[in-house]
């Protein structure tokens, strides 16, 4: 069965490890026929003060020549040129134009930021700690991602990562069922793709996005479902695909739906 990921990190932006043809050349020993490179799209100085974040504007147009030389040099090999979008709500300040954003071929959008508290820094965890906090961090968690999914006029195609809130291991006191369904429906209704992400079971929650009952209520309600590794090294550029493959057919699914170079989507069947 062919192995694809779409979701990875490089040198590009201040938290990935190298670069874009040694993520290529890592693709093509490991047997990949997709890779969509995902890089962060640039945030403000107020996000992403340390550049850690975040690729920088001045960053874009060397990124997108390195993916098309990575074409070049393994023609077997779909390379997807996309990135990866922060969802910031009421508190987004920059300008996502149509001409900024034309360039990238496939946009996963994510939620790492509360009411601009990025919940899943593990330098900024300690709020998680505080009574009562993961019963409303979740609910806030909850509220941005089906603002986000459900909003089809927002410039993107799949949802990453759907329930991160859980990364650091830490749950609300109520059952999550009623979310996973609102989650579910708030993704139908924008028309998006959510992403089985297999970098989850390397974090405190060992488990990986979605978790199982939630991948499931996405079945349930006819959302195509793609897989990513969520990358930040080359080794890690096929890490549990299969095992990705294996989780979504538990939960319903009988086809991966990938993107495309030229922003169109395909489906392969899992065996």
């Amino acid at each position: 069965m062919e192995l694809v990921n779409t979701h990875c990190h490089c040198v590009y932006s201040g938290h990935g490890t190298g670069s874009i043809a040694e993520y290529a050349d890592a693709a093509a020993a490991a047997g990949l026929t997709t890779l969509a490179f995902t890089e962060h799209f640039p945030l403000s100085a107020a996000f992403d003060p340390d550049e850690y974040l975040s690729m920088r504007p001045q960053m874009v147009d060397a990124y997108l020549a390195e993916i098309d030389e990575a074409r070049a040099r393994h023609p077997q090999i779909e390379f997807v040129t996309g990135t990866e979008m922060d969802y910031l709500g009421a508190l987004e300040d920059r300008q996502l134009t149509e001409e900024a954003l034309a360039p990238f071929r496939f946009r996963l959008l994510s939620v790492h930021f509360i009411d601009g508290w990025a919940f899943d820094d593990p330098d900024q965890k300690a709020r998680w700690k505080e009574p009562g906090a993961p019963d409303a961090i979740w609910r806030r968690y909850g509220e941005l991602w089906c603002e986000a999914a459900s909003n089809a006029s927002l410039p993107y195609d799949a949802m990453s990562h759907p329930d991160l809130a859980k990364k650091f291991g830490y749950y609300p006191s109520f059952s999550l069922e009623s979310l996973y369904d609102e989650m579910a429906e708030a993704a139908r209704a924008g028309g998006r793709m959510v992403e089985v992400n297999t970098s989850g079971g390397y974090y405190a929650c060992a488990e990986m996005f979605p978790a199982p009952g939630l991948l499931a209520a996405f079945c349930r309600a006819g959302v195509p479902c793609t897989v990513g590794c969520d990358s930040h090294d080359p080794a890690n550029v096929a890490r549990d695909i299969e095992r990705a493959y294996g989780l979504m057919y538990e939960a319903g699914y009988r086809s991966v739906t990938v993107p495309t170079a030229t922003g169109d989507r395909r489906s392969i069947t899992i065996e």
